[in-house]
């Protein structure tokens, strides 16, 4: 996950601009600290799909077949 560090200054920004208003510098910090959060979280979203089986109440293993396929990608 993104470090407590960026995720404060996001957070500051943020509150700056509904405050204030931001410089053109911050606007660009702003912007590339949500895309790497962005990239951060859907990193750990498909990590977290990936590894998890959907099993029904009979037993039987349904996960999607797009999910075991990304899985037998990656060994």
């Amino acid at each position: 996950m993104l470090e407590k560090a960026k995720i404060d200054r996001i957070n500051e920004l943020s509150r700056k601009k509904k405050s204030g208003g931001l410089t053109a510098e911050e606007k660009i910090e702003q912007e590339a600290l949500r895309k790497e959060y962005v990239k951060s979280f859907r990193s750990h979203m498909r990590q977290t799909i990936e590894n998890t089986k959907i099993i029904d109440p009979n037993g039987n293993d349904i996960t999607p077949h797009k999910v075991k396929q990304l899985k037998r990608k990656k060994k």
